[in-house]
């Protein structure tokens, strides 16, 4: 790619970089230059090379991984460091915000400390010094009770604020290029356009430069310079954002753009409700402040709830991180303590425990948001997919099993070898079809399908909800889906139930709250959203 401008100062180039693992080319001969003070997108299916590109930038590869052709970190060459010195470019002169925020957080230490580290290996900062700073960075990533949150540990996190803690450690130590490998995955609309706007708002301060990978496009088309558009480890097109995206020249780039959920999904004929949720609440303790200190109240992470699903229908959820989206499905699926009545059919889920309630679950499964942190990386895909089944189909045999799995992974689109393979093998939306799949296998009556899309791209997106709403048409599958990308919702939902701070602001048909909101809250998230 050549630079666009002469008197711009170039950050990072690399030309005819190549990556191969165990011999085979998933990077083919890539060239590119990010300039300081400017914002250069890597866009392109899942597994196309974006990421690898990036981690293998500044050498965050794996063993097994090859790389020739020539990196330069402005006039330092990185292809002659040493391995030690990698340590004074990552995180100092390069800051890298990570796709998976809930692997990429230790779960055994405290967001303050795990902030505080990376301003004491760079800064020399520690104790009162550090916190200070680490709640400085938490508010300028829009974080609520950044004092609180110092406290916390990862898991009371939600996953966009997991996301924006990833940010603040990212930019810690004003770095001169910031690597964003899509940065705003499990982030609600809102939020994402206030992370965007302070990394550019970072980026003109500081003349800093952006590598923004990411698979939305309306992202891209917004907040970047140029674009680079990648397929199959090669680049297909790359320009400034006008000429790509108002001129396409590739057929893929052309089928990009045009990849946008679309359709509604079949009507119910039955109305009689499967699951029903009366007063359902949530609380989670707060932590102390000192050892002699009162207990502080707790938090209303969901406040009592109704809501009904009937078979073969789609609630749609949606509402900013941390409004309760996940909190509401945990709680429906009995994985946190909760107050209220759940009703599946003709089990009362809430007065359920142990094996009674291990029984029940193979009529309601989950589809997680993080496809990194839900699927064992010491298991292979076939034992993933087909762990469920043998438990709750111990007749069945191993020849019916196999079938069924194999029948499984090409009805999320991935090929019957896939199953002897292990999860650090495939990319993030390859491995959210793999979660979708051990979910089905097991024919539940109700999914609940927490943001499935997020870490797909708008092709993958597109033929994921085309696939939902087969299986719910076949099979009078009943979904409680998750999102925060409106475009899918109206693709996917019957009707929509708005949350904000845990609590229900609007709710009803899904066309008519998102053409016409009454709430200022939901008119908020669809002028956001751009949707139209």
């Amino acid at each position: 790619m050549p630079n666009p401008a002469t008197n711009a100062r170039p950050l990072l180039r690399l030309n005819e970089f190549t990556v191969a693992f165990d011999g085979k080319v998933v990077v083919d001969r890539l060239s590119l230059i990010v300039n300081a003070g400017e914002t250069l997108a890597i866009v392109g299916e899942s597994g196309s090379g974006k990421s690898v590109s990036a981690l293998g930038a500044i050498d965050l590869l794996p063993s097994n991984a090859t790389v020739s052709g020539e990196r330069w970190l402005e006039e330092t060459n990185l292809d002659q460091l040493a391995k030690g010195d990698w340590n004074s470019v990552r995180g100092n002169r390069v800051g890298f915000i990570f796709q998976e925020p809930m692997t990429s957080l230790n779960p055994l230490h405290r967001i303050g400390k795990q902030i505080g580290e990376t301003l004491r290996l760079h800064q020399g900062l520690s104790g009162q010094a550090a916190r200070t700073r680490a709640k400085a960075l938490l508010e300028q990533v829009k974080l609520p009770r950044p004092d609180e949150l110092l406290d916390a540990w990862p898991h009371q996190l939600s996953g966009g604020q997991r996301q924006r803690v990833m940010i603040a450690m990212a930019i810690a130590n004003n770095p001169a290029l910031l690597i964003a490998d899509e940065p705003t995955t499990a982030l609600d609309v809102t939020v994402q356009q206030d992370i965007l706007a302070l990394l550019k708002e970072l980026r003109d301060h500081y003349g800093m430069g952006v590598l923004f990978i990411s698979h939305d496009l309306n992202l891209v088309r917004r907040h970047a310079d140029r674009v680079c558009v990648m397929y199959q480890g090669k680049v297909q097109e790359a320009g400034s954002i006008a000429d790509v995206f108002h001129n396409p020249q590739s057929d893929y780039t052309k089928a990009l753009l045009a990849a946008e959920p679309e359709g509604r999904p079949a009507a119910p004929t039955d109305t009689t409700p499967l699951l029903t949720a009366r007063k359902l609440s949530v609380s989670f303790k707060r932590p102390k402040s000192g050892l002699f200190k009162r207990q502080p109240p707790a938090f209303e992470a969901l406040k009592a709830t109704d809501l009904s699903i009937a078979p073969g229908e789609t609630l749609g959820i949606v509402g900013e991180s941390g409004s309760g989206k996940t909190t509401l499905a945990s709680a429906i699926m009995r994985l946190v303590p909760s107050l209220g009545d759940v009703t599946l059919g003709d089990a009362t889920l809430s007065q359920l425990t142990g094996d009674a309630l291990r029984r029940q679950r193979h009529r309601l499964q989950m589809v997680f948001q993080d496809p990194y942190g839900a699927l064992s990386p010491r298991m292979p895909v076939f034992d993933i997919i087909s762990e469920g089944l043998c438990f709750h189909y111990p007749k069945l045999t191993p020849e019916e099993i196999t079938k069924r799995v194999h029948q499984t992974l090409l009805e999320v689109g991935l090929p019957e070898s896939c199953a002897a393979r292990y999860p650090h093998e495939f990319s993030g939306g390859q491995r959210q079809r793999i979660a979708v799949a051990r979910a089905i296998i097991l024919e539940p009556e109700l999914l609940v399908l927490d943001e499935p899309t997020s870490a797909l791209d708008r092709t993958v997106q597109k033929q994921l909800v085309t696939l939902l709403r087969e299986l719910q048409a076949r099979r009078q599958l009943s979904y409680l889906f998750i999102s925060h990308d409106l475009a899918v919702v109206r693709a996917m939902a019957h009707r929509v139930m708005v949350l904000k701070d845990g609590e229900v602001v609007e709710q009803g048909d899904c066309l008519e709250v998102l053409s016409t909101p009454q709430h200022s809250y939901t008119k908020a998230l669809i002028e956001a959203a751009h949707l139209h």
